[in-house]
């Protein structure tokens, strides 16, 4: 995905609305899959919405049900903790916008306060559509920065 780094001016209020929205979508993403809260993780994404997790960037996780059972799958002794940052949204449409952002995840046992693996810097390239409820990802495609 080609990153636009075009600096747009302030007062589309409505571009910038849009910008804010998708950009929370990849906070609260880090949020609540830290949390353990999948039933509102599967929320930020469409129905028939695609995720390419960053550790299998190959293999998609088609359709929110499928995401959610994804995500509930996840051994329950797994803590993890995402920083999410670089944050980039180009809002397309009114309907469509792109992103880009950059991840570091932290993960252990749960209780153990020592990391045990490495830390895995990644990325997302995001695509968002606007719905009745508002932004939400359309397509979720992570990768590792490398293979550990």
């Amino acid at each position: 995905m080609a990153v636009n780094m075009e600096i747009k001016p302030a007062g589309d209020a409505e571009r910038d609305q849009a910008e804010r929205a998708c950009a929370r979508l990849v906070v609260a993403y880090g949020y609540l899959n830290d949390g353990r809260n999948f039933d509102a993780l599967a929320e930020l994404f469409t129905e028939d919405a695609v995720l390419y997790r960053p550790a299998a960037p190959e293999r998609a996780v088609v359709g929110r049900a499928a995401i959610l059972a994804a995500f509930q799958a996840r051994p329950a002794e797994l803590a993890t903790f995402h920083v999410c940052s670089d944050i980039l949204i180009d809002v397309e449409s009114e309907e469509y916008a792109t992103g880009r952002s950059r991840i570091l995840l932290l993960s252990t046992a749960r209780g153990d306060e020592t990391v045990k693996v490495p830390a895995l810097p990644g990325t997302f390239c995001d695509r968002f559509r606007r719905t009745a409820d508002g932004w939400k990802f359309s397509e979720r495609r992570g990768a590792l920065w490398f293979n550990p």
